[in-house]
């Protein structure tokens, strides 16, 4: 799936994070291993939990309003409000009818997306395509609370996710604040054949969740390790540099990578790879982990906030995960 629309760009970025620091040496005692560990293996030193009265429609609101600012756009300017999340709120209605109801955006219309890591960069090719059929204003948010379907002993996991959400307000490009992003190019991949590597196993239609299930301890996430960074490691770089070649430019156009924030060892492995030789590479995971959906919105404006955006440079988006799926989106500042 593909789109290039030269008249929408990312007209400001906003994000939230929990106040609560959670360290290694908390989540690595109960799953067995120690902080020194976790960041051989991770790159990750402290992340942020959800507070136990946070839902991840509360950290997308947040989030959400810190990107209106930033694009001079105000609520009633909205025509579409998009949450992209694996951990809603509740199984429904969407995430995003909660956003849009404590924004008070009453003219938006308002739906989630779920392609679990790769989420943010999905909902911002659904929402470029549709901003340039209609017109119009979008806040695209990423957000998740992994904390919550965590199991405490599952190192593979545990160890890796944070909370937060990070927003993107969307709309015809020159038509927000002083500075902005024009979308490019967007592709989205999806292997299914490989679904079961990054999973929640049972809670749905499939298995609907009994006592049963939570004796098992199927109500957590879990993950195949081994094999999710195989995929990683063996296909994003090819499909990367199978995207730059689509959109017309060469690894060495790159200004800035902004890649989703998985694991910091795994993605020095992809980066290598990958032969961005002049690009800065954007990571948030030391502090603030694994976010899910909305790590790499989290880190595209961290980078935005830190001025290091120059105008003509060229920022690869990079998300990948649970589907397995992929999601590259090339942005011109």
């Amino acid at each position: 799936m593909t789109g290039i629309a030269a008249d929408i760009a990312v007209l400001g970025t906003g994000a939230y994070v929990p106040d609560r620091i959670v360290s290694n040496d908390e989540v690595g005692a109960p799953a067995g291993v120690d902080g020194e560990w976790i960041v051989r293996k991770t790159a990750i030193r402290e992340r942020r939990w959800a507070a136990p009265g946070q839902a991840t429609s509360d950290l997308a609101v947040a989030a959400g309003r810190a990107a209106l600012e930033s694009a001079g756009i105000t609520v009633g300017q909205l025509s579409l409000i998009v949450v992209a999340t694996s951990t809603p709120d509740r199984p429904q209605p969407p995430t995003a009818v909660y956003v849009q109801q404590q924004l008070g955006a009453l003219g938006a219309a308002a739906f989630d997306v779920n392609a679990v890591c790769s989420g943010s960069v999905f909902a911002l090719s659904v929402v470029e395509g549709m901003l340039a059929r209609q017109g119009g204003h979008a806040l695209v948010i990423g957000a998740d609370v992994y904390s919550r379907i965590l199991n405490p002993a599952d190192r593979k996991t545990v160890v890796l996710f944070g909370d937060g959400a990070g927003a993107m307000v969307l709309g015809p490009a020159g038509g927000g604040g002083a500075a902005g992003a024009r979308v490019r190019h967007v592709t989205l991949h999806t292997v299914g054949e490989l679904a079961g590597l990054i999973q929640v196993p049972a809670g749905g239609s499939r298995q609907p969740a009994d006592q049963a299930v939570l004796d098992a301890g199927l109500q957590y996430f879990a993950m195949d390790g081994r094999e999710v960074r195989r995929f990683v490691v063996e296909q994003l770089p090819q499909l990367t540099k199978q995207f730059l070649h689509e959109a017309g430019v060469v690894p060495d156009d790159v200004a800035h990578f902004v890649p989703h924030q998985a694991n910091g060892v795994m993605l020095d492995t992809v980066i290598e790879d990958l032969a961005l030789s002049r690009a800065t590479t954007h990571l948030t995971l030391e502090r603030y982990g694994n976010t899910g959906a909305a790590s790499i919105p989290i880190t595209l404006d961290a980078a935005a906030r830190e001025g290091a955006f120059r105008p003509g440079d060229l920022i690869l988006l990079a998300g990948f995960g649970g589907g397995m799926a992929a999601g590259l989106a090339l942005l011109e500042w």
